[in-house]
C-alpha cells in the first residue's frame, strides 16, 4: 500500500506547470449591520485553488494571485455570498472593507420536506435509501428537485442505494458498518448546526475521501465557522411529528481564542400522520473550539439525539381498502391508550475531537478521533399461540371466500364490518393477550413483547491532508482506521402478565436439545430485561488510505484519485444454538475483504459559459455485515461465494452558465457486480431434488433465510436541470430524470432456516427485471418569486413514474415449476405464457404532486423575525411509494390458485405515501 501511494504522489508531483507573475490581495470583512469584523469567512479566488479564512479581526491575505481579471468570493454560513471583481497587473492591492449581509433565505427550515430514515419503514424496499442526497447543499436545480420535490416518493438519485453515498462529519465517515448506510437519526433535529457542508456529486473529486458513486456530504462542525448569534424556532406539522422546538447559539471566535456552539431541540407527536405512530425525539449539540495559535486549533463536537417512534406496517390492498391508506396494524388499544407493538428506539451519543493544523500557507492537516456508543432497538410481539396480527390472512374476508363454491359469506361480512365499524377489534387486542397469558396452563407466556437490539461501540481515527504544490496543483490524502464491536441480542421487554417465558424454539425438535436456543443455559425461564433467543458479537474493522491530485489550468481541470483498504468481520456466538450446536458458539472464521478503487475526471472549459465534464471510476466495496452472514443469529454460516462488490461507473455532462440561465445535462452508466442480497420470509411449496427437509419442517411450509449471490445490476439514464431568471424577482425551474435500473444477470439462490443450513436452491431468473424502491423517471417544473421586501413564494408540479414492486427471487427459480409433494417433479400442462403472466412485475401508477412553499421575514432593530410554510401534495393524491411480493406461495400451482381469486389471500404488500401535508415554522434570529 505504501509503495502504491508513493507512486501516486510521485506521478502527481512529476506533472509540470507553467509559472506566472503573482500578486497579493488583502482586505477586511465586516458584518454590514453591526459593522463588526467577521472571522472564519471563506475567501477565495474563483476558478483557482487560492483561499484563506479571515482572522479574528476580519482580515485576510491571498498570496500568489496571478495577473489578470478575477472574482474574489466571500462565503460564510448565515451570510449572503459576495463576489468582488479585481484586475491585477504586476501589482498587489488592498480591496478595503467588504460588507457581508445576513442571508434571509437561510431562515427557511427544510426539515419537514427533508425525509429521514424516520419517515420510512425498515422492512420495505424503500428503506432509507433516498435520504443520502436530502441534506445536500447545492444550487444545482436538478439536485434541489431531487431533494425537495421527488423525495416524497422515495426517489433514489440514479437508482443508487444510500450505501453508495458517504456522509462524514469533519471528514470522518459516519456510515454504519452493519448496512453501509448513514444512520440519519443519529443527527436528527440538529438542522441549524448542519448547514455548513461540502458536497460532491457522483464521482467528483472530494477533498476528504475517495467517496462512492452517489457522492459525498461532509458536515463541518468547527465552532469558529458558525455565524455569531442565536436562533429559536417552533414548528407545526402533520407529518411524523406534530411539533418541533429548537434553539441554538453561536459565539463565533472570541478574543480569548474560544468559540462555542450549542443547540437543543425536541420533536414530538402523540400520533403522527399514520395511525398509531407516536414520536418522541430530543436533540443536543455542542461544539467547542480553542485556537491554540495561528497554526493549531482543537475542536470538540458532541451530539446526542435519542428518539423513539412507532412504525407503520406494509399491507395488502385488501387491508388498505378496508382500513384506509393510514391504516396501521401494529397498534391496538390497551385500556384507553394506543400502544404500538413495533417501536424503534435509537440512542447513540457521538463524540469527536478534531485537530486543525495549518502547516504553512499551502498545507493543512485535519485529524479526528471518534467515539460512538449506544443501541438501536426494534420491538415486536412474540407468541406461541395464534397470530395476534389483525391482518393475519385468516382474519381477513378473503380467507373466508378463498374456495369457489364454498364461500363463507357470513364470516366475510363479519370480518368486513369489524374493520369498517369497530376500530379496537381491527387492531391488536392487547387486553386479550394479557388474558391469554393469565388463563394459559402454567406460568409460561404465550404472548410477550421483545426487542431486537444492536448495541454498538465504535472508535475511529482519521487524518486528512491537503497541500497546494503550486497555483495549478493540489494534493489530497487521508488515512482511516475504524473498529466496531456490535453486540446483537433479543431482550425481553414485557411478559404481558405472565411469570416468565421458556427460551425454546417451538418449531424445532426436542431430540438432542435441538429446540434449545442456548444449550449452555437450557430451558431458561426468561424475565424482563434478560437476553434470550439469540446473542452474538460482531467484530468489524475497516482501514482505508486515499490519495488524490487536482489540476487546474486555463482550459482544462482534471483530477486523479485512488484508494486501498480492507474490511474484516468476525462473529463470536454467545449462545450455543441447539440446531447448530457445533456451529454457533464461540468465534467463527474471520472474513477479510480487500478493497481498492481508481477514478478520474476532467472538465473542459469551452468558454466561460460552456463546460464539458467527464468522470469515470472502478472500485470494489466490501459487502455489508447484513449481506455477509446468511443467518448470524443462529450460526456462523457465511453467504456462499462472498467476495467484494465491483462497481464501474461513467458519466458525462454539458454545463451552461450565463447571466440569468444555469443548466446541466448529464448522462450516466453504472454496473454493479458480485452483490449479495440476504432476506427472511415465510414460504410454502419449497422442494429440492435429493434433499430431505427435517421432519419438523415437513408440510412444505417454514420460515426461510435466503441469499442471492453474484447479483449484477445496471443503472443508466440522464439528468437535466435548468434555472432561468426571468426578472430580478421571478425565476423558472425545470428538472428531469430519465433512468432505467434493472437486474443484469441470473444469480444463484441459497436457502436455509433455523432448522437447516444454507442449501443451494438453484438459479434465480432475474435478468431484465426492474429494480424497486424508486421511481425511475421524474419531471418537475416550477417558479419562484422573491420580493425585495423579504417575502417569497414558490410552487412546483411533479410527475413521477416507472416505480415497480420488489420481486421475490424464490418465485423465479426452477422450484416454481416443481410439485413439492412426494418426489419433486415438474408440473404438467403449464405454458411459458402462463408463467410470464403470473410473474409479471407490478408497475405502480404514475404520481402527480403539486407543492407550494412561501415565507416572510422582518428586521426589528438587530433581530430578524419570520415564518416559513409549505404544503406538499396540495391536491391530496393517494399513491404507493413501494412494496414487495409475498413469497408465501412459492410454486406455480399454489400462486396461480391464489391469484385467480377475486381478492388474493397473499397479495402484494404496499406502503402508501402521505396525502396533503403542511409545515409551518416561526423563528427569531438575534
Amino acid at each position: 500500500m505504501k509503495k502504491t501511494l508513493s507512486i501516486i504522489f510521485g506521478l502527481f508531483i512529476g506533472i509540470t506547470s507553467y509559472t506566472q507573475t503573482l500578486n497579493v490581495v488583502n482586505g477586511k470583512v465586516l458584518d454590514a449591520d453591526a459593522a463588526k469584523p467577521i472571522s472564519g469567512v471563506h475567501v477565495f479566488v474563483q476558478n483557482t485553488d487560492i483561499s484563506q479564512k479571515t482572522e479574528l479581526d476580519g482580515t485576510f491575505i491571498l498570496q500568489n494571485v496571478p495577473n489578470g481579471a478575477h472574482i474574489v468570493v466571500f462565503k460564510k454560513i448565515g451570510y449572503e455570498t459576495q463576489y468582488f471583481p479585481i484586475s491585477l497587473d504586476h501589482k498587489s492591492i488592498n480591496i478595503g472593507d467588504v460588507m457581508l449581509y445576513i442571508d434571509i433565505s437561510q431562515t427557511i427550515d427544510n426539515s419537514i420536506i427533508t425525509l429521514s430514515s424516520d419517515d420510512l419503514s425498515d422492512e420495505g424496499a424503500g428503506g432509507a435509501d433516498n435520504v443520502a442526497g436530502i441534506l445536500q447543499s447545492s444550487k444545482d436545480t436538478y439536485q434541489r428537485a431531487v431533494a425537495f420535490n421527488f423525495g416524497q416518493v422515495w426517489f433514489k438519485e440514479r437508482g443508487y442505494d444510500s450505501s453508495y453515498g458517504q456522509v462524514s462529519f469533519n471528514g470522518m465517515p459516519m456510515n454504519k458498518i452493519s448496512n453501509n448506510r448513514p444512520q440519519w437519526s443519529d443527527w436528527g433535529g440538529l438542522n441549524d448546526v448542519l448547514r455548513n457542508q461540502m458536497f460532491t456529486n457522483g464521482l467528483a473529486a472530494s477533498e476528504t475521501s475517495f467517496g462512492n458513486v452517489l457522492g459525498t456530504t461532509n458536515f463541518i462542525t468547527r465552532a469558529s465557522d458558525y455565524r455569531s448569534g442565536g436562533k429559536a424556532s417552533y414548528s407545526f406539522t402533520n407529518s411524523n411529528y406534530d411539533g418541533r422546538i429548537m434553539a441554538s447559539y453561536n459565539t463565533g471566535m472570541m478574543e480569548n481564542g474560544w468559540a462555542l456552539t450549542v443547540l437543543g431541540s425536541r420533536r414530538f407527536a402523540q400520533e403522527g400522520y399514520v395511525e398509531g405512530t407516536s414520536y418522541n425525539a430530543w436533540g443536543g449539540f455542542l461544539a467547542v473550539e480553542k485556537k491554540l495559535n495561528d497554526n493549531h486549533s482543537i475542536n470538540l463536537t458532541a451530539f446526542y439525539t435519542p428518539n423513539r417512534r412507532g412504525k407503520n406496517a406494509p399491507q395488502t390492498q385488501e387491508a388498505f381498502d378496508l382500513g384506509g391508506t393510514k391504516y396501521n396494524s401494529y397498534w391496538g388499544y390497551q385500556g384507553e391508550d394506543k400502544r404500538n407493538s413495533r417501536m424503534k428506539e435509537i440512542k447513540e451519543p457521538t463524540f469527536m475531537l478534531s485537530h486543525y493544523w495549518n502547516v504553512n500557507d499551502k498545507t493543512t492537516v485535519n485529524t479526528n478521533v471518534l467515539y460512538q456508543m449506544g443501541t438501536i432497538g426494534n420491538s415486536r410481539l412474540g407468541y406461541t399461540a395464534s397470530n395476534p396480527d389483525p391482518t393475519y390472512y385468516q382474519k381477513l374476508p378473503s380467507y373466508s371466500l378463498r374456495y369457489p363454491g364454498s364461500e363463507n359469506y357470513e364470516a366475510a361480512l363479519i370480518q368486513t364490518q369489524t374493520f369498517l365499524n369497530d376500530e379496537p377489534a381491527s387492531q391488536i387486542l392487547w387486553d386479550d393477550l394479557y388474558d391469554a397469558n393469565l388463563t394459559a396452563e402454567g406460568d409460561d407466556a404465550v404472548y410477550y413483547l421483545y426487542e431486537d437490539v444492536s448495541e454498538d461501540v465504535t472508535i475511529a481515527a482519521n487524518s486528512v491532508i491537503s497541500t497546494q504544490i503550486n497555483e495549478n496543483i493540489i494534493l489530497n490524502g487521508s488515512v482511516l482506521y475504524k473498529k466496531t464491536a456490535s453486540e446483537n441480542y433479543a431482550r425481553m421487554m414485557d411478559l404481558l402478565g405472565a411469570s416468565y417465558f421458556t427460551d425454546l424454539d417451538r418449531y424445532a425438535s426436542s431430540v438432542d436439545g435441538e429446540n434449545q436456543n442456548d444449550l449452555n443455559n437450557p430451558d431458561h425461564q426468561v424475565q424482563v430485561d434478560e437476553r434470550f433467543n439469540y446473542n452474538y458479537l460482531i467484530d468489524a474493522t475497516q482501514i482505508d488510505a486515499f490519495a488524490q491530485g487536482q489540476f487546474s489550468y486555463d482550459k482544462v481541470d482534471f483530477y486523479l484519485a485512488g484508494n486501498y483498504g480492507q474490511t474484516s468481520y468476525q462473529r463470536d456466538g454467545l449462545f450455543r444454538n441447539g440446531n447448530y450446536a457445533d456451529n454457533s458458539y464461540g468465534k467463527g472464521e474471520k472474513q477479510n475483504f480487500p478493497t481498492f478503487g481508481a477514478k478520474a475526471g476532467l472538465t473542459y472549459k469551452v468558454s466561460g459559459r460552456h463546460l464539458i465534464n467527464f468522470n469515470g471510476g472502478y472500485m470494489t466495496k466490501a459487502p455489508s455485515l447484513r449481506n455477509t452472514f446468511s443467518n448470524s443469529r443462529v450460526n456462523q454460516d457465511v453467504v456462499p461465494n462472498s467476495v467484494t462488490e465491483k462497481i464501474i461507473s461513467v458519466d458525462a455532462s454539458y454545463i451552461y452558465r450565463a447571466p440569468g440561465i444555469k443548466a446541466r445535462l448529464t448522462g450516466y452508466y453504472t454496473t454493479f457486480k458480485d452483490l449479495n442480497e440476504v432476506s427472511f420470509f415465510f414460504a410454502q411449496g419449497i422442494s429440492i431434488a435429493g434433499f430431505d427437509f427435517p421432519s419438523e419442517v415437513s408440510g412444505d411450509a417454514f420460515f426461510l433465510n435466503t441469499a442471492l449471490t453474484g447479483v449484477e445490476k445496471k443503472n443508466m439514464g440522464g439528468e437535466f436541470g435548468i434555472d432561468i431568471q426571468i426578472t430580478p424577482t421571478v425565476s423558472l425551474q425545470g428538472a428531469a430524470a430519465f433512468g432505467q435500473f434493472t437486474y443484469d444477470n441470473n444469480p444463484e439462490l441459497y436457502i436455509g432456516s433455523d432448522q437447516f443450513s444454507s442449501t443451494h436452491l438453484g438459479t434465480a431468473y432475474l435478468k431484465n427485471y426492474k429494480q424497486s424502491g424508486t421511481p425511475q423517471r421524474g419531471y418537475s417544473a416550477g417558479f419562484s418569486y422573491r420580493d425585495p421586501k423579504y417575502w417569497w413564494v414558490s410552487a412546483n408540479a411533479n410527475l413521477l413514474s416507472n416505480n415497480y414492486i420488489s420481486i421475490s427471487p424464490i418465485l423465479r427459480t426452477d422450484n416454481f415449476y416443481t410439485d413439492p409433494f412426494g418426489n419433486p417433479i415438474p408440473f404438467n400442462n403449464i405454458t411459458q405464457d402462463e408463467v410470464d403472466t403470473i410473474l409479471a412485475q407490478e408497475k405502480f401508477d404514475d404520481i402527480f404532486l403539486v407543492n407550494l412553499v412561501g415565507g416572510k421575514s422582518w428586521k426589528v432593530k438587530d433581530k430578524y423575525f419570520g415564518f416559513f410554510a409549505s404544503i406538499n401534495n396540495l391536491l391530496g393524491e393517494e399513491f404507493k411509494t413501494g412494496g414487495f411480493e409475498q413469497s408465501r406461495k412459492a410454486n406455480f400451482e399454489e400462486l396461480a390458485e391464489d391469484q385467480a381469486r377475486e381478492t388474493p389471500t397473499f397479495g402484494n404488500k404496499y406502503w402508501y405515501g402521505r396525502g396533503t401535508s403542511y409545515y409551518l415554522n416561526f423563528y427569531v434570529r438575534f
